[in-house]
């Protein structure tokens, strides 16, 4: 910490909100060696663009992952040695609730607190037998689990979960107080003033997996009109391949605006410089049924029209025609035909935002954190096995 990935956002981002509910929050890290340009960052509330109202102590473990991605296996020894460094360090640390994505560290704190003070804030379902098995234990030992989609919900408690919500990601509304109007924004950035621009933020790959980059430049092509496109994320190889099959289509190079990563505090104002905001998820089972994307709620807080993938994940939160257009995962002709009725018609563009802006203000962080909070005092006074489950 901290990361160049979405999690590390979602996660200093969710710690803030808690601690705007009243909250008194303490943030625990592996303690391990970041790359060069992470190094550089010396204030990480400023990077991440939130309130110094937590703490954060780095926990000591093995750093493995020195050793040139040295494989899964020193992988398990660092989480073991982090899990292991952490539990005796809360042996002497009480608190009234103890929060985690991660399993391992629940199923250790699950040996020395009580279960109703323990939360699992669920990501995805485990598939390998041992992730499984650890899973399904876990969610057993835990007092409240709060789950980032439906399905994902609906998997838990087949699992043996008891104690469950659903709630998905969100934004930070105080990043956007000082949103700028697009003029600003594109000129503040040095982005082209009269272009039609298409914006994408955030990792072009997760897991090995294509985020959908490559079937919007493909739609852009099919689309014949003069569309740019701006993509704010890396890793920079991957965003080279992206602009060589811009380059096949025989589109404007100058119509390839690549930003690389950018502070998330700088998020922002990309989006503000934005006619449209895409998120053009493949389906996957992962995108599908356990994303909830940071960016998404980002998009709709920024007040933009939003193109994005007819995926079940996504249409929990936004609704075809009214909040965004969605259109079928991986389908050219249909992201095509989308992107034209978008660059023709901007009263579209405008409706949509502004609907999406207007339905936003549920997903923010701190709403999230005194929904997960208010659900976390109910059943620490309730019987433990009374039958109680929640759903957004």
């Amino acid at each position: 910490m901290p990361t160049e990935k979405a999690h590390g956002l979602q996660i200093v981002q969710n710690c803030a909100a808690f601690a705007e509910n009243g909250a008194e929050v303490t943030l625990y890290v592996a303690r391990r060696v970041n790359t060069p340009e992470l190094r550089a960052v010396k204030d990480i509330y400023a990077h991440y663009g939130v309130p110094p109202n937590f703490a954060i102590q780095r926990v000591p473990c093995f750093d493995l992952l020195l050793l040139d991605r040295a494989g899964q296996l020193l992988f398990a020894v660092q989480s073991l040695s982090y899990t292991l460094a952490l539990l005796v360090l809360m042996l002497f640390k009480p608190a009234d609730l103890y929060y985690s994505r991660d399993v391992l560290t629940l199923l250790a704190l699950s040996l020395i607190k009580p279960r109703r003070k323990l939360v699992y804030e669920a990501h995805s379902l485990a598939k390998s037998s041992w992730g499984a098995w650890l899973q399904r234990l876990c969610v057993r030992r835990v007092g409240l689990v709060v789950a980032i989609t439906g399905h994902l919900a609906r998997k838990l408690r087949e699992r043996g979960a008891k104690y469950v919500i659903i709630e998905h990601d969100g934004y930070r509304d105080q990043r956007f107080a000082d949103l700028p109007d697009q003029e600003s924004a594109r000129r503040a950035l040095d982005l082209p003033r009269e272009a039609f621009i298409v914006g994408y933020v955030g990792r072009l790959h997760t897991m090995s997996m294509s985020k959908g980059v490559d079937t919007l430049i493909d739609a852009i092509a099919a689309s014949e009109r003069p569309i740019s496109l701006c993509l704010v994320g890396g890793p920079d190889e991957m965003a080279a391949q992206l602009c060589e099959r811009w380059r096949a289509h025989g589109l404007s190079e100058s119509g390839f605006l690549y930003a690389g990563q950018v502070a998330p505090s700088d998020v922002p104002r990309y989006l503000a410089a934005f006619d449209v905001c895409a998120l053009p998820l493949p389906f996957t089972e992962h995108f599908a049924y356990y994303a909830s994307p940071l960016k998404l709620f980002e998009y709709m807080r920024a007040g933009k029209a939003i193109l994005a993938s007819d995926l079940p994940a996504i249409a929990e939160v936004v609704c075809h025609e009214e909040t965004a257009l969605l259109a079928p995962p991986d389908d050219v002709a249909a992201f095509g035909m989308a992107l034209i009725r978008l660059y023709e018609d901007e009263s579209l563009r405008a409706r949509l935002g502004a609907s999406a802006q207007a339905q936003s203000t549920q997903h923010t962080w701190s709403a999230r954190a005194a929904r997960i909070l208010s659900a976390a005092r109910s059943l620490s006074q309730a019987p433990i096995d009374a039958p109680q489950t929640q759903q957004r």
